[in-house]
């Protein structure tokens, strides 16, 4: 499971994994009992992507490394009825994302809307009039789309199952203070990918990581069930992207 996303959203996913100790002889009724006892580490790894997909909610934050050698980081919260809030950043543009009862909205700052608007009639002098503003995105903007739909989010991290297959289970850790359990699996191609499972209530994915490739990466997932209700921008704080480059081809 989980490399580095094709979709911005997967900008943020990591990777599947681990090298567990043994338990040597039968267990005792005073030793204490081994997390998931008796389920192998790819049985683990895929009880874990059904819960992390099953929960309403969760946060996710993370960095990956793009096949143009840049680096992009994303911290966002999404739920199941695709509202979200958070930001991105990449390539020394950053931005704000909202998408609340049904509406996305995007605050991008200078360098972020430079990108967005290079190359179209009249961009540069649509650019003052947006940078830092909230605006609505339109639907189909290939930067932003797919970025607040969890389902997607999480097809996508897992669209090689392959990653999570022939995985190690290793030693239990702390990720922010919640008990995990280690995956890991090294690749042909040199990467080790680790996922770190929660031990305690449902096995969601706490963290994924992936080194040793091409695209290092590494995201954090928490807050499972949490409502995502974020406020959309006052009227007063919003410009309409339509109407501005409507104004600007005919300047």
């Amino acid at each position: 499971m989980v490399r580095g996303s094709r979709t911005m959203a997967v900008a943020v996913a990591g990777a599947a994994l681990v090298a567990l100790a043994g338990c040597g002889g039968g267990e005792s009724d005073d030793k204490p009992k081994q997390p998931f006892a008796g389920k192998s580490a790819d049985q683990i790894a895929a009880d874990a992507v059904k819960a992390t997909e099953q929960a309403d909610s969760m946060h996710m934050k993370g960095t990956v490394q793009q096949s143009a050698g840049t680096t992009m980081t994303v911290d966002l919260s999404v739920d199941n009825s695709k509202n979200c809030d958070g930001s991105f950043q990449a390539e020394g543009a950053s931005a704000d994302v909202r998408n609340t009862k049904g509406t996305f909205y995007l605050r991008g700052d200078e360098k972020y809307w430079q990108q967005a608007l290079k190359g179209q009639a009249g961009g540069d002098k649509i650019v003052p009039k947006v940078a830092d503003k909230w605006v609505k995105a339109p639907a189909d903007d290939a930067t932003t789309k797919g970025l607040c739909d969890k389902k997607a989010l999480m097809s996508s991290m897992d669209e090689d199952k392959s990653d999570r297959k022939g995985m190690k289970k290793g030693s239990t850790t702390d990720v922010d203070g919640t008990e995990a359990i280690q995956l890991t699996k090294k690749t042909s191609g040199g990467e080790t990918l680790t996922m770190y499972v929660a031990t305690e209530g449902k096995p969601y994915i706490l963290r994924t990581t992936s080194k040793g490739g091409e695209k290092p990466n590494s995201s954090t997932f928490s807050d499972y069930g949490k409502p995502v209700s974020p406020e959309a921008p006052a009227p007063g704080e919003t410009v309409d992207l339509e109407k501005l480059a409507a104004s600007a081809q005919k300047a």
